[in-house]
């Protein structure tokens, strides 16, 4: 439990969730349109686990 805790606070991590909750909140406000919320998301999440897979397959 600690050790996943650990992993969940590592920078990379935060600025993934933080990313997420900006963009969704500008999404909702109308700020950004649906197309480019998906896209940035896309991108944002896709290196969050790519790099995840990558760690964890050394």
């Amino acid at each position: 439990m600690r050790e996943r805790l650990e992993q969940l606070l590592c920078v990379k991590s935060i600025v993934t969730i933080l990313l997420t909750v900006v963009f969704s909140i500008l999404a909702l406000r109308g700020q950004i349109s649906t197309q480019q919320y998906i896209t940035i998301f896309t991108v944002v999440i896709s290196f969050y686990f790519g790099t995840q897979h990558e760690r964890s397959s050394r």
